[in-house]
């Protein structure tokens, strides 16, 4: 598997990446499974590709705190990211593995290959929910995935020095919710990891064993989802 660590400049041509590289997998530009890792310079909120932003976002807080409110190509709810919140992304075939395709599935292996390596710095993390990791019955990682043809693309958040008072200021409580979270509030139900971002960013590679760094990104194709979707609100304020 290769290795992209890279941030773009925008969260639009973060999120687009993402989708990009997910494409360039399926036309076959795309040779080799491929671990993206990132980070955002700034807060930014993250809805779920089917999302209804008005119920799971608070727009007039992210509007005074000039937080941009974008929609991923992937499922699940609303995340809110930043500094102190690494985010990966990995696109999958199915060849081989065709336990992928279905999506209960395809959540266990890629969580269960994360926390198999964060266990290593962190006792007691554990797959909850559909597609969250928790410290006992505290959430730090929320996963979502998109499916094609013959790969996939899954992605997600883990928190280890991020505000996480900017959860509660700028998310409402989400319209479905894992039995584990017991109706708790965001400030109740979230916590970091007590890890460093470069001890992090070295767990998450050697879980995947993604040791060449990725030379040849869809850059063209980036930049046209940037132009025709991320950043547009026609797109990110779809619901």
């Amino acid at each position: 598997m290769k290795l992209l660590e890279l941030t773009l400049p925008t969260p639009a041509e973060n999120l687009a990446l993402d989708e990009a590289l997910l494409d360039a997998a399926e036309t076959g530009e795309l040779a080799h499974e491929v671990l993206r890792i990132w980070e955002p310079a700034g807060p930014l909120v993250v809805v779920g590709r089917s999302s209804r932003v008005g119920e799971e976002v608070n727009l007039e807080a992210c509007r005074a705190a000039s937080v941009p409110v974008l929609r991923r190509s992937s499922g699940g709810a609303a995340v809110v990211s930043g500094p102190g919140c690494l985010m990966y992304s990995v696109v999958l075939r199915y060849e081989g593995r065709q336990h992928l395709r279905m999506i209960d599935q395809a959540h266990a292996h890629v969580l269960g290959i994360v926390a198999s390596a964060l266990a290593r710095l962190v006792p007691g993390i554990q797959h909850r929910g559909t597609s969250d990791l928790a410290i006992g019955n505290l959430k730090f990682s929320g996963n979502s995935l998109r499916c094609k043809r013959e790969h996939l693309l899954y992605h997600g958040t883990l928190l280890y020095d991020f505000d996480l008072t900017l959860i509660d200021r700028l998310l409402r409580m989400p319209p479905r919710m894992p039995d584990y979270r017991s109706g708790r509030q965001h400030g109740e139900f979230v916590t970091n990891l007590p890890v460093g971002g470069a001890e992090l960013r070295q767990s998450v590679a050697f879980a995947f064993d993604a040791k060449e760094g990725l030379r040849d990104w869809p850059q063209e194709p980036t930049q046209r989802l940037v132009k025709v979707r991320y950043s547009q609100d026609s797109w990110n304020l779809l619901r």
